[in-house]
């Protein structure tokens, strides 16, 4: 079976082009925006790329069209498949009908954390020889891919609340049918799509109508959204996981997590830094626990566990500089990284944002904005000009604005010094600044 997939390169899409190839289908796809680390995973795998959405570019001897979120109605390969009536799906339908369908799925929902919590539920299913599958939105450092089979029914997933294709608008989580479901938080996102909080919760609801009365919700306690969202509804057994009074709870001060089922309490040894990602463990641990993998046994894994790329992940040390990595793009993950990383810090702390995904280029988040880098001693914003608003409305002492990377580059040259660690956030390329930068620096210093 030869499938092409339209929108390849997205996390999501470049997963199911790994599972179909893995499944043995032939596979190819095309994309407007092809850049690492999606790009380079689907090329190792042999699958063919081709840049731009020409009908020239489109194979129309393919037996099915995977069509991905990201593409709307003009888009020449989609008006030709229209106009030619040839079978097409939308990623989360096929994922249920080839793959999902008898599978004991984990699916890990939430406005933040959701591709962390993922990879260390993986991981530790992974650890206790489980062999679980999965698809995760980021390249998962334990595994160095984002999507595999697995050889046991059990399958993890990042679910994701955004529309489905231009054709179903319904949130992809509704397809994947969870028999374990994780709810680490929400709050207000994607305004593209979400007219506001209530239309996401009611997204949210209608996948907890799904979750079997044998399923397991995992619910973050102290998210108020969330709580909202239960009170509409459960029929599934809840346990939940926060820093009070919960199932699970965490000590961030001292890392210990006490399981009040069992009136024991454990050591959390993690990697990686922040009540965040504490927070993150307890709800992989959870989740774990109901496929059968006992909290001592995912505690175990989690040692080992070596987190995902664009997720702190150090890619560069000059000279004393660190250069890190980070997929932050909400005022509530910017916060969270930066003071997880501050601790660590010996000199400043340097924040450089690019504001890209739609709901900052809406304005969404433009008066929430600056106390998110409030854990920052300097932050520089990228203004890339997709803005509907202007960066110069926000009022911030540390904050500088630059209109293009070679200025920020030119600045952090001249500026970074011994203990320094410079974090690049954003959700997209960032027009290749993280290599520019290092080389800049190994030039210079």
């Amino acid at each position: 079976m030869k499938i092409y997939i339209l929108g390849i390169c997205g996390t999501f899409m470049a997963g199911i082009a790994m599972l179909a190839r893995e499944k043995g289908y032939q596979v190819m796809g095309s994309d407007a925006n092809v850049y690492p680390p999606m790009s380079t995973q689907l090329d190792q795998a042999g699958i063919e790329l081709r840049e731009g959405y020409t009908a020239d570019n489109l194979d129309e001897t393919a037996d099915l069209f995977v069509v991905g979120n990201a593409i709307s109605r003009g888009n020449e390969q989609i008006e030709t498949i229209l106009n030619k009536n040839l079978p097409y799906i939308s990623g989360p339908q096929w994922l249920y009908e080839h793959l999902l369908r008898d599978r004991w799925v984990l699916a890990v929902a939430g406005t933040h954390g959701k591709t962390t919590t993922s990879s260390m539920l993986a991981w530790i299913l992974d650890y206790a020889n489980m062999q679980p599958g999965f698809l995760i939105g980021g390249l998962t450092q334990n595994f160095n891919t984002s999507a595999r089979l697995g050889k046991s029914p059990f399958f993890v997933i990042e679910a994701d609340e955004y529309d489905t294709a231009f054709f179903d608008k319904r949130s992809k989580f509704v397809h994947y049918h969870p028999r374990t479901l994780v709810l680490n938080n929400l709050e207000f996102d994607h305004a593209d799509i979400f007219d506001d909080l209530d239309a996401i919760k009611r997204q949210f609801h209608h996948l907890l109508r799904i979750v079997p009365g044998n399923g397991l919700i995992i619910n973050n306690q102290q998210d108020e959204n969330l709580r909202q969202v239960l009170l509409q509804g459960c029929w599934s057994e809840i346990k939940s996981f926060g820093t009070d009074a919960a199932t699970l709870t965490i000590d961030s001060i001292n890392k210990s997590i006490n399981d009040s089922l069992s009136h024991s309490t454990y050591q959390l040894y993690l990697p990686q830094a922040g009540l965040f990602n504490q927070l993150n463990a307890c709800a992989a641990l959870l989740a774990a626990q109901h496929a059968g993998v006992p909290i001592q046994s995912g505690l175990d894994a989690l040692k080992q566990f070596e987190g995902v790329k664009r997720r702190q992940e150090v890619f560069a040390s000059i000279n004393g500089i660190t250069l890190i990595d980070d997929f932050a793009h909400h005022p509530t993950a910017i916060r969270a990284t930066l003071e997880a990383l501050k601790p660590g810090t010996q000199g400043r702390l340097i924040a450089v944002f690019e504001p890209r995904s739609n709901t900052m280029k809406m304005g969404i988040h433009q008066n929430t904005l600056a106390a998110a880098f409030n854990s920052a001693d300097q932050v520089m914003f990228y203004d890339n000009n997709l803005l509907d608003w202007d960066l110069k409305s926000i009022k911030s002492a540390q904050l500088e604005i630059f209109n293009n990377i070679e200025q920020i580059i030119a600045e952090l040259v001249k500026t970074a010094k011994h203990g320094d660690n410079i974090v690049i956030m954003s959700n997209g390329g960032f027009a290749g600044i993280h290599q520019k930068l290092k080389q800049a620096l190994q030039q210079t210093l």
